[in-house]
């Protein structure tokens, strides 16, 4: 993590008072948050539309932070402690990663997308942990904060560092880009999420590929082949060298050859070798991560041999594609982290091919930020649902209703629940369960799903 003196740490960011009392002190890691606080800690105070973290600062101090911003229209800074004052905290703090990044010889692979993000940096950081000393986003700290956060918790020895930026609304991953600076940018795909806000997929594409504005000059974009809406976008550019997968054989990473189950997927990617490949993920949609991560390492020289080893050893973050043991022998699939109409398919059509059709439960709930034709979506994916794959369809929460009422156009009405208390769901759900079943829960984060999962949990 950062270690520097404040006066070091005044020539980072535009501080605009005298430190020149404290000058030789030395800080060490950077907290927002007085839970996060370190011995020797830079406390940087936040406002935010709740709280403001400059109320915190004496428990900061207290707690061992050896010196803490300032925003200059706050009244009373504290005393006997260095403080740096600054015209807006936020700003400076993302002035401090920026620098710090600039002063480590550390390589950065940014990733962005609507789906696949944290998936595709968990699978990059297992790779490229085979050759190089790796940093890579934590949890969600993937936004304003979380990622000048996540860089500045980087070691000074680190030599690539794996930085997922999430957004909400048009510029935010421009500013995470310009931060970071990546020299290798990924984007998973394109997909719904976020339509509240930005109104059309057109929209989205544009808002991910602001990933560029950072981009590193002749740095590498590795984008989905197929996705003619950036396709669109990379036809005139040449200040930087591009890349596709995907499922064609014209993109620079294709796959052959799958064969998937519920432990996971392998196949072949005759670009680099015929020798198959094993991924410890379930899903077609994680072999496309996969080519998207291969196109990343061979611009860093890291061989197949080393890629394979990598993919043994991924670990995904929690609530993504985990498989929990449930009771009465059933198996319970838990992608409860996030959901859009993309990957809500891509789950359910990876789960049509668990098991025994007669054994397939879903249990489906709200999809949010999806805008104004969010009703349309939820009825499409019921209405996508087979009977023959599926035995039975259970819904959760108010947009989860019309998940439901799509399914019944398929299903028979005595296999198709909707709910909006959790027990109701808990208790009808353990009742349909003889044993052995397989359930599949996805929703929105929103919707915290885990609190059903951990009632039928074993």
């Amino acid at each position: 993590m950062i270690q520097r003196t404040i006066e070091q740490l005044a020539t980072m960011m535009k501080v605009e008072n005298d430190i020149s009392k404290y000058k030789k002190q030395s800080i060490k890691g950077v907290a927002f948050d007085t839970r996060m606080i370190k011995e020797g800690n830079l406390f940087v105070p936040l406002k935010g539309e709740k709280a403001d973290g400059h109320q915190y600062v004496e428990k900061a101090i207290s707690q061992g932070a050896g010196a803490v911003l300032w925003q200059k229209d706050m009244p009373y800074p504290p005393e006997g402690i260095p403080v740096l004052l600054v015209e807006d905290t936020l700003v400076a703090l993302q002035e401090l990663a920026h620098a710090y990044r600039k002063q480590i010889p550390v390589k950065v692979i940014g990733i962005t997308g609507s789906n696949g993000k944290t998936t595709t940096k968990d699978i990059a950081a297992a790779v490229f942990s085979q050759k190089y000393r790796v940093h890579k986003t934590e949890g969600n700290f993937n936004n304003h904060i979380g990622l000048p956060y996540t860089l500045l918790h980087m070691a000074e020895d680190t030599e690539i560092a794996i930085l997922e930026m999430g957004m909400s609304s048009k510029g935010e991953i421009s500013l995470l880009s310009k931060i970071a600076e990546p020299d290798v940018a990924i984007i998973t795909n394109i997909g719904e999420a976020h339509l509240q806000d930005l109104g059309s997929r057109e929209a989205i594409s544009e808002a991910k590929f602001e990933i560029v504005d950072g981009l590193a000059e002749n740095g590498l974009l590795i984008i989905p082949g197929e996705e003619t809406l950036l396709q669109d976008k990379v036809v005139n550019f040449n200040q930087y060298r591009i890349q596709t997968f995907g499922e064609i054989t014209t993109n620079d990473a294709f796959p052959e050859r799958i064969q998937s189950d519920e432990k996971g997927s392998v196949f072949t990617v005759p670009s680099f070798s015929e020798e198959p490949v094993s991924l410890p993920i379930a899903g077609r949609h994680n072999v496309f991560n996969t080519l998207a991560v291969f196109l990343a390492a061979r611009e860093f020289s890291i061989s197949l041999s080393l890629i394979k080893i990598g993919l043994k050893a991924v670990k995904l973050s929690n609530m993504r594609m985990e498989w929990h043991e449930g009771i009465k022998g059933t198996r319970i699939l838990n992608d409860a982290f996030n959901a859009s109409p993309t990957s809500m398919r891509a789950v359910l059509s990876m789960f049509a091919t668990m098991g025994d059709h007669h054994d397939r439960m879903v249990v489906l709930g709200d999809m949010l930020e999806l805008g104004e034709h969010e009703k349309d979506y939820h009825l499409q994916i019921g209405r996508e649902l087979n009977p023959q794959s599926i035995k039975y369809v259970f819904t959760y929460g108010e947009l989860g209703k019309y998940i439901a009422e799509g399914a019944r156009e398929q299903f028979p009405k005595d296999r198709v629940f909707d709910f909006t208390e959790k027990d109701e769901l808990i208790q009808t759900l353990t009742e349909k369960i003889n044993g052995k079943e397989y359930i599949l829960f996805k929703a929105s984060r929103g919707a915290k799903l885990e609190v059903m999962i951990e009632a039928i949990e074993k």
